[in-house]
């Protein structure tokens, strides 16, 4: 395994993370703690979760996804042994309704949080999306009716950071970090954190794969200047990346065919650019998941590899992409489908 260092942390942490929303839709509890306990033996010891898991979102299983961990850290008292992320989500289902990251809900859903882990502290404790209206889940730009769309008062950007140190110093969580926000979202979180001395956001969870290289534009640079770690989600663009769909497949039991709302990687652009990256791996006779993993490791923003598998078999293949070195044949062959097919599954 390879590892990186935590921005301000210091923490050591695996450059494969285990991602883990399916546990509670597509893996039973039995499944997910046979994964942690192979990811752990593999030295992955940077574990990813979120109060709305499992993915679909849904009101009955909510909160399984870190009820599986809490049980599998109460039956092997591991708990030290990992680096847990884990973040606060604004469904309607949860909290009646209410999607604010004010104190008061902050405070209200670490409790949640950590009851459910059964764990007195979380490492990195995530905004899961922001609450204004932007350009993120899948849209490309921002446009100036997004601001139009806020519908309540937003929450100060003072307010949600002083609750996050609050926590801190309480010893609930060690750091915060924020997902899916753009830019300008986080240059506001450094700016209101510095000026009143407060703890900065350390780690941003963004998409990034072969499909989507937004992240390149704009928060690469904040990710190499400000010191905040790029932790990639949907490396494999929900499993697309790894040519199980080319040609219209539909495999049974695969995420895209047991939800078939989730389309976002599955635009003609994205199929051609897939197709391209299919023939890349031919090329150089290499498994394109792994090509397409080992790419996303071998950013120098990135601080952690978000992967998620169904069978211990994907995890095994997922988790072995760390040793993968792409050759600068690979990478020059990649360039030019991105030239080609630029970003086509933001």
């Amino acid at each position: 395994m390879q590892f990186d260092t935590l921005p301000q942390l210091g923490d050591s942490v695996s450059k494969i993370c285990l991602g883990t929303m399916t546990w509670g839709q597509q893996n039973s509890e039995p499944d997910a703690h046979e994964q942690m306990d192979y990811a752990l033996a593999q030295g992955v010891n940077f574990w990813d979760t979120a109060e709305m898991y499992p993915s679909p979102p849904d009101k009955d299983k909510q909160g399984d996804t870190e009820r599986f961990m809490g049980s599998w850290f109460a039956k092997t008292g591991k708990r030290n042994e990992v680096v847990l992320a884990s973040k606060i989500s604004r469904n309607d289902f949860l909290r009646d309704g209410n999607t604010k990251f004010d104190k008061k809900t902050i405070r209200a859903a670490l409790d949640s949080n950590l009851q459910r882990l059964q764990t007195d502290h979380i490492d990195i404790y995530q905004l899961h999306w922001p609450e204004r209206q932007t350009n993120f889940f899948g849209q490309r730009g921002y446009t100036e009716n997004m601001a139009q769309q806020d519908t309540k008062e937003l929450t100060p950007f003072l307010e949600t950071i002083e609750a996050l140190n609050d926590e801190i110093t309480k010893g609930r969580i060690r750091a915060y970090g924020l997902s899916n926000d753009t830019p300008w979202g986080v240059m506001r979180y450094l700016a209101e954190a510095d000026k009143h001395g407060l703890a900065r956001p350390i780690t941003i969870q963004n998409p990034y794969s072969l499909l989507n290289r937004l992240y390149e534009v704009g928060l690469a640079e904040i990710s190499h200047r400000e010191q905040i770690g790029l932790l990639a989600y949907s490396p494999l663009a929900f499993g697309v990346l790894s040519g199980k769909y080319l040609g219209g497949n539909k495999p049974a039991n695969s995420r895209l065919s047991l939800y078939s709302h989730f389309t976002r990687y599955l635009n003609e652009q994205a199929q051609q650019a897939t197709q391209a990256y299919a023939e890349v791996a031919k090329k150089h006779n290499l498994d394109m998941a792994q090509m397409a993993l080992a790419f996303v490791n071998s950013r120098s923003f990135v601080t952690a590899n978000i992967i998620g598998a169904t069978t211990i078999e994907q995890l095994a293949s997922n988790i072995a992409s760390v040793d993968l070195v792409l050759s600068q044949e690979v990478l020059a062959d990649i360039e030019a489908v991105q030239t080609l097919h630029p970003n086509p599954a933001p």
